[in-house]
């Protein structure tokens, strides 16, 4: 017979690392793993919600000791605010959308993290590598395909229209299918 493993609370973890177990670590920390990606403004306005005040620089302290001691992973796509999320006992990457900024998770391409193979290490031991994918995510993909409420409505194509003349000389049909040229 086997026992199962019980998962252990976010207070255990602390614990396990040699972290000061307070509120606001707590807080944090299940602000990350409720809301993967999360901005460090987003997490302060979890934990406020959550705990009443907290300043940004607590917050900040706060990241700063996970991220420190691997309870989560700091992710820094260019240009846009760091994000937190608590996936980090493997080695996957992400995929960005250059729209509205939303960020997913993705599997290594092939096998458990070939990523981390390199053609040349140049003697470093890898450990972990970070890809990040750029493009559209599919809701703004769709978006940018569907018109707009600004655009004006598209106007029906007209076909040609012969206009029938009451006054002057009447050309006869054939004369205005002929080419001009001949």
């Amino acid at each position: 017979m086997y026992s199962v493993g019980v998962a252990p609370t976010p207070a255990d973890l602390l614990r396990q690392r040699g972290i000061q177990v307070t509120a606001q670590r707590l807080a944090v920390l299940r602000a990350v793993s409720g809301r993967p990606h999360i901005t460090a403004d987003g997490v302060a306005a979890v934990v406020r919600a959550e705990i009443g005040a907290i300043s940004l620089q607590s917050v900040y302290d706060a990241l700063g000791v996970l991220v420190a001691e691997s309870l989560i992973r700091r992710i820094q796509p260019a240009g846009a605010p760091a994000r937190f999320e608590d996936r980090v006992g493997d080695n996957h990457h992400h995929l960005i959308c250059r729209i509205c900024g939303r960020l997913v998770d993705v599997d290594c391409a092939v096998g458990s993290a070939p990523c981390l193979t390199a053609v040349d290490d140049m003697g470093y031991e890898i450990d972990e590598a970070e890809v990040a994918y750029w493009g559209r995510c599919p809701d703004c993909l769709a978006q940018a395909r569907a018109p707009s409420r600004s655009d004006p409505p598209a106007r029906p194509r007209r076909s040609p229209r012969r206009i029938a003349r009451t006054e002057g000389p009447t050309i006869p049909s054939t004369d205005l299918e002929k080419n001009p040229l001949d």
